[in-house]
C-alpha cells in the first residue's frame, strides 16, 4: 500500500484513483477467460495476507482488507469460478477476517465485516446457492449503523452458523489454528478476540474437523505460551473436545509427542484428566480398544484410525495417574481391572507380540506385557489398593504373571491376596466375569475361570451366587480343555465347602439356623445343576481328569446329607460300579472310598429300591476285593502316585514295595468299611461282625448260610467278576460260584448253563489256579446234571440232599 496521503480536507484525487487503479488490475489479474480464476486469488492473498496480519500500522491493515474486500465482492457476482476446488485458504482467511471484525478501530473492523460478508457469499454461491444471501445494505458489513455489542453478537451468531454448515473439515481446522496463533500473541487484544471467536464456534460441540494430529501439535508445542486466562480455557476445551470426538487420533499424537520428547510429558494428560466427563468418556473408548483383541470374532471395520491394545495401555496409564480422578478410576476398577489382566494373559500366554507399523515408534522402548503390568499396578494403587501390589511383590506374584509357565499361578495369587484382603471389588469383578462368561466370545475365558475360581472362596462372592451363575459355569463345560474342566470341578467343590451360601441374618444363632435350614438347600439346589457335567467328567479320556473328578465326588459326599442330596447319592452309587474294577489303583481306592462314604449317609429307613438293589448287587464285589493287590511297582509309580498319591515317588527298593503293601492296605480296611457300612444299611446285624474281621473265605461261606435265598443273585456277581483284571480276585469268584452252584434248586437250571458256560470260559485262565477251580467246579456241574437226569428216571423219590463242600 502507498504511505498515507497528506492531511487535507478530503480525500486525496491521486489515492483514490491509486486504489482504483489497483482494483481494476487485481480484477483483470485474477480472470481466466470469463471466470475468475481462485488459485490466481489465492497467489495474490499470500502476497496481500501479511501486510494484514503482520503490519501494527492501523492505515496499512485497512487499506489491505479493503483491497481483498473489493476483490471479493468482485468475484462473488459470477456464478461460476474456476479451480475452486482447489482453494485452500478459506478457513485461514475466515479466522483472520473474524478476528479483525472485533478490531476496536471502527474502519477495520467494518472492512473486515465487509470482507468476511463476500467471502461468504461466494462459498454459499458455490457450496449452496440457493442459500445465497440478497445485496442489501443490512446485509453487507451487518449495516453500518450497528456499533458495539449488538453488532458483535450478531457477527458472531452468523459465524458460528457458517463455520458449521459451510465450511469444510479442512477448512475449520485452518480457522481453529488462525485463532489459536493469535493467542500466542503479545496483544491482549488479539488473545481476547480469539477466545470470544473460539468459544463462539465451540459453544455445544465441535463439528467435523480435519487436520487434528496438526492442532494436538500446535496445542502442547504453544501451550505455554498462551498466558491469559480465558484462552487457555478455550484452549483446554478445544483438547477436551477433541479428545472426546477424535480420541485415538488425539492419544495417538499424543503418545508419539511423549516417545519423541524423551521426557516429563504430563500436561495434556493432565488437561483431559481434569474434565469428569471427559475422562468417562476417554476410559470408556480406551477400554473397547484394549479389549477389542480379546474378542473372538469381533473385529469393527472402520476407514478411521484406532489405537493399539498397546498404546491403549499407555494411554490409560497416563490417566491413572491424575489423582483428583479416583471417584471415577472406582466405577471403572473391574472393567479395568480385567481388561488389563486379560491383556497380560494374552501378551504371555497367545505371545502375540507382533508389531504392528503403528506401534513400531513406541516398541523400540517400550515392552508390551511391562507396560501392561505397570498400568495394572498403577490402577490397584489409584483406587486405594496399594497395600495388595506390595504384599503380591513380596510374594513374587507380579513375577510369575509374567512367566508363560507361571502364569496362571500368578493370576491365582493375584486373586487370593484380593480374596484375604476382602477387596471391595470382588463382587463387581465376579458379576462382570460372569457376564463376560455368558458371552463366551472372549478369548481368555481360561484366566476369567482361574480368576472365579478364587473369588468364590470369598464370603460377600458366595452369597450373590444363584442359579443363573451356576447355569452358565455348565455351560463352561463345553470348552472341553483339561485346564478348563478343573476349574469346574474346584468350584464344584468349594461349593460344597463353602458355609455362607446365603446371606447371614442378625445374630449369630439366627444365621447358624440360616445356613442349616436355607443354605444347605440353596446349595444341593446350585449343585445339582452342575452334578450331571460333573458325574460326565468321570468317564473322560483324561486321567488326570478323572482323577480330579472323583476328588470332588469325594468331598461332595462328605458335605452332602441324605436329606438334601438323595437322588444324587443313588445316581453316584450307580456311577461307581464300573470304576471298582478299574485298572489304576488309585482309582478303585478312591471309588471304594466314596462308595464307603456314601453309604455311611444312608439309612435303613429311608433305603428306597433302586439303591437297595444296587448296594445287594455290590456285596460279593465288595467281599471279594479284600484280596485286591497291586499289579506291579511300575503300575504304581506310573499311575497310582502320578495320579495323586502322596506317598515318597522317589524311593526304590524295599520303599517302594513298602509302598504297593500300604496301598494294598488301605484298599482293604477301605473295602472292610464299606462291607460293615453295607450291613449296617441291611440290617445285617450278625454278619457286621464277621465283616469286620474274618477272611474272605470265612465271610463267603457265612454271607451264603445267612442269606441262602440270595444265592442266585450272588452267583450272577461272581461271573460278573470272571473278567477282573486281577487273579486273586477271580480265584475267589471262581471258588464262591462252585460254592453256590451245588445248593441251587432244579428249577434254576437256565442260570446253571450260564454258569457252566462262563466257567468252561475260564479253564484256559492264565492263572493256573483259576483254571483248576474253574475245571473242578464244571466237573461238579457235570456230576449233578447226571445224578438229576437218573433221578427223575429210575424213582420218584429225589435225593436232594445238598452238597455244601
Amino acid at each position: 500500500p502507498p504511505p498515507p496521503p497528506p492531511k487535507l480536507q478530503g480525500p486525496h484525487p491521486l489515492s483514490k484513483w491509486t486504489i482504483q487503479a489497483l482494483d481494476e488490475m487485481l480484477q483483470a489479474l485474477v480472470m481466466d477467460d470469463m471466470n475468475p480464476d481462485m488459485l490466481m486469488l489465492q497467489n495474490f492473498l499470500e502476497i496481500i495476507l501479511p501486510w494484514l496480519t503482520l503490519s501494527e500500522k492501523g492505515y496499512e491493515q485497512a487499506r489491505t482488507l479493503g483491497t481483498i474486500s473489493r476483490l471479493l465482492r468482485f468475484i462473488c457476482n459470477f456464478p461460476e469460478l474456476s479451480n475452486m476446488m482447489e482453494f485452500s485458504v478459506s478457513g485461514q482467511l475466515m479466522g483472520t477476517f473474524g478476528l479483525f471484525c472485533m478490531d476496536p478501530v471502527q474502519e477495520i473492523s467494518t472492512r473486515a465485516s465487509e470482507a468476511l460478508h463476500y467471502l461468504f457469499k461466494i462459498l454459499v454461491l458455490q457450496r449452496n446457492p440457493r442459500d445465497c444471501p440478497h445485496e442489501n445494505p443490512e446485509a453487507v458489513g451487518h449495516s453500518r449503523s450497528q456499533r458495539g455489542i449488538p453488532a458483535l453478537c450478531g457477527r458472531l451468531l452468523f459465524f458460528l452458523q457458517f463455520f458449521k454448515k459451510y465450511l469444510t473439515p479442512g477448512e475449520r481446522a485452518d480457522m481453529i489454528m488462525t485463532s489459536m496463533e493469535a493467542m500466542t500473541t503479545a496483544s491482549r487484544h488479539d488473545s481476547c478476540a480469539a477466545s470470544k471467536m473460539l468459544k463462539c464456534i465451540l459453544k455445544d460441540s465441535i463439528p467435523e474437523v480435519g487436520k487434528v494430529p496438526e492442532i494436538i501439535q500446535y496445542i502442547c508445542d504453544n501451550m505455554n505460551n498462551i498466558t491469559e486466562i480465558t484462552a487457555q480455557t478455550i484452549v483446554q476445551k478445544i483438547l477436551y473436545l477433541l479428545a472426546q470426538t477424535y480420541t485415538d487420533e488425539v492419544i495417538l499424537t499424543l503418545t508419539k509427542m511423549e516417545d519423541q520428547s524423551h521426557k516429563g510429558f504430563r500436561r495434556p494428560w493432565e488437561i483431559l484428566a481434569s474434565f469428569p466427563q471427559s475422562y468417562k468418556v476417554i476410559m470408556e473408548h480406551l477400554l473397547q480398544r484394549l479389549t477389542s483383541n480379546q474378542r473372538a470374532n469381533d473385529q469393527e471395520p472402520s476407514q478411521r484410525t484406532q489405537l493399539s491394545p498397546l498404546i491403549a495401555t499407555r494411554a490409560i496409564y497416563e490417566l491413572l495417574l491424575e489423582p483428583s480422578r479416583r471417584i471415577e478410576v472406582q466405577a471403572f476398577f473391574p472393567s479395568l481391572f480385567m481388561a488389563l489382566l486379560f491383556q497380560i494373559s494374552f501378551l504371555v500366554v497367545e505371545r502375540s507380540l507382533d508389531i504392528t507399523q503403528d506401534q513400531q515408534h513406541i516398541a523400540e522402548w517400550l515392552d508390551p506385557v511391562s507396560c501392561t503390568v505397570e498400568a495394572l499396578k498403577t490402577l490397584m494403587r489409584s483406587s486405594g489398593y496399594g497395600c495388595y501390589v506390595s504384599d503380591i511383590q513380596a510374594l513374587g506374584g507380579w513375577a510369575l504373571l509374567t512367566n508363560p509357565e507361571g502364569h496362571y499361578d500368578g493370576v491365582t495369587l493375584l486373586a487370593r491376596t484380593m480374596v484375604a484382603k476382602n477387596c471391595w471389588h470382588n463382587c463387581p469383578i465376579f458379576s462382570l466375569i460372569l457376564r463376560i462368561l455368558q458371552e463366551l466370545r472372549y478369548t481368555n475365558h481360561l484366566t476369567a475361570l482361574v480368576f472365579m475360581t478364587e473369588l468364590l472362596r470369598s464370603r460377600d462372592v458366595a452369597a450373590i451366587v444363584d442359579d443363573v451363575t451356576v447355569h452358565v459355569l455348565a455351560g463352561c463345560f463345553q470348552y472341553e480343555e483339561p485346564a478348563t474342566v478343573k476349574l469346574l470341578l474346584q468350584m464344584a467343590e468349594i461349593f460344597a465347602k463353602h458355609g455362607n451360601m446365603v446371606k447371614w441374618g442378625k445374630g449369630q444363632g439366627h444365621a447358624l439356623w440360616r445356613y442349616c435350614h436355607l443354605g444347605k438347600g440353596r446349595l444341593v439346589r446350585q449343585l445339582c445343576i452342575l452334578q450331571p457335567y460333573v458325574l460326565n467328567c468321570c468317564y473322560s479320556l483324561d486321567n488326570d481328569i478323572v482323577v480330579e473328578t472323583f476328588l470332588v465326588l469325594k468331598c461332595l459326599v462328605e458335605h452332602l446329607t441324605w436329606r438334601h442330596s438323595a437322588s444324587f447319592i443313588i445316581q453316584l452309587t450307580f456311577t461307581l460300579g464300573p470304576f471298582f474294577e478299574e485298572e489304576s489303583e488309585y482309582l478303585r481306592f478312591i471309588a471304594f472310598e466314596i462308595y464307603g462314604a456314601l453309604l455311611a449317609k444312608v439309612k435303613r429307613r429311608v433305603l428306597v429300591f433302586p439303591l437297595k438293589y444296587q448296594i445287594l448287587n455290590l456285596v460279593v464285589l465288595l467281599v471279594l476285593h479284600l484280596k485286591d493287590v497291586n499289579a506291579s511297582v511300575a503300575q504304581v509309580r506310573g499311575k497310582a502316585l502320578e495320579s495323586g498319591l502322596q506317598a515318597p515317588v522317589l524311593m526304590h527298593g524295599d520303599h517302594q514295595s513298602w509302598v504297593v503293601k500300604t496301598l494294598a492296605f488301605l484298599s482293604l480296611q477301605v473295602c472292610r468299611s464299606a462291607l460293615c457300612h453295607t450291613a449296617t444299611t441291611l440290617g445285617w446285624y450278625k454278619l457286621r461282625e464277621v465283616f469286620a474281621e474274618k477272611d474272605v473265605w470265612t465271610i463267603l461261606k457265612t454271607l451264603l448260610e445267612q442269606e441262602t435265598n440270595k444265592a442266585l443273585w450272588f452267583l450272577n456277581q461272581c461271573i460278573s467278576l470272571f473278567k477282573s483284571p486281577q487273579a486273586p480276585i477271580r480265584q475267589v469268584a471262581v471258588w464262591f460260584a462252585g460254592q453256590i452252584i451245588p445248593i441251587l434248586r432244579v428249577e434254576e437250571t437256565k442260570e446253571l448253563e450260564e454258569a457252566h458256560t462262563a466257567l468252561k470260559y475260564m479253564q484256559k485262565d492264565p492263572d493256573s489256579m483259576v483254571s483248576c477251580l474253574a475245571t473242578q467246579t464244571c466237573y461238579i456241574l457235570e456230576v449233578r446234571e447226571r445224578m438229576r437226569q437218573d433221578s427223575t428216571l429210575t424213582s420218584c423219590f429225589c435225593w436232594r440232599r445238598p452238597w455244601r463242600h
